[in-house]
């Protein structure tokens, strides 16, 4: 593929972000996660702290739903001054997401890109999981999370990605089906999976 976008979606402790982090500079891409939040705040004139609050977070409101058949994501957002700022950050991430992958290859992470993309060829669509040994041992190591409260904290976090993507995208978040590729992290080490995930964009 000439031009190419690989979406990360990841379980908490999964080490997904630094893995796509990596994969990028292996590639030459550029690697979007909390940068979609700047880019968002950047167009909408909205603090970045506001965004970082409800980053990859559901509104719990039937407003979205009701919005969706009244706001098309390239024509600008001049009727979002009602929505909750979940939902305003959404509709912002969805269009910079289309706007990325119509002008380069990238790795973006999160923030239901497998699915806004889900009509585009060239994107390769990644879930990465792992056993809660694992994840537990790397949430202590790499977020500096107290081991005590390390399963609590990665079940809660779980539990706000899952019901964001099943809020927006209507779909179960982490179904194989959903995917291309769906790697069990703590079977490799992190250069061997970018490896891996390098070498699959290429023959794909």
């Amino acid at each position: 593929m000439e031009k190419y976008i690989i979406t990360i979606g990841r379980q908490f402790g999964s080490g997904g972000r630094a893995i796509g982090e990596k994969l990028a500079k292996k590639l030459g891409i550029s690697f979007y996660d909390k940068e979609l939040i700047s880019l968002a705040a950047k167009e909408s004139g909205i603090s970045p702290e506001v965004f970082e609050n409800v980053d990859e977070k559901a509104a719990n409101s039937l407003l979205y739903s009701l919005s969706m058949g009244l706001y098309s994501f390239g024509s600008g957002f001049s009727a979002m001054g009602d929505l909750p700022v979940n939902d305003k950050l959404y509709i912002l991430q969805h269009k910079i997401i289309k706007d990325i992958a119509e002008k380069e290859s990238c790795v973006i992470v999160g923030r239901c890109a497998d699915y806004i993309l889900k009509d585009n060829e060239n994107c390769v669509k990644i879930f990465f999981y792992a056993d809660m040994v694992f994840r537990k041992r790397e949430a202590v190591k790499k977020h500096g999370i107290d081991e005590a409260r390390a399963e609590h904290i990665i079940n809660k976090t779980d539990k706000s990605r899952a019901n964001y993507y099943s809020f927006y995208s209507g779909q179960k978040w982490g179904m194989a089906e959903n995917y291309d590729l769906c790697i069990d992290s703590s079977k490799l080490d992190e250069d061997k999976i970018v490896d891996l995930i390098a070498d699959y964009t290429k023959i794909r």
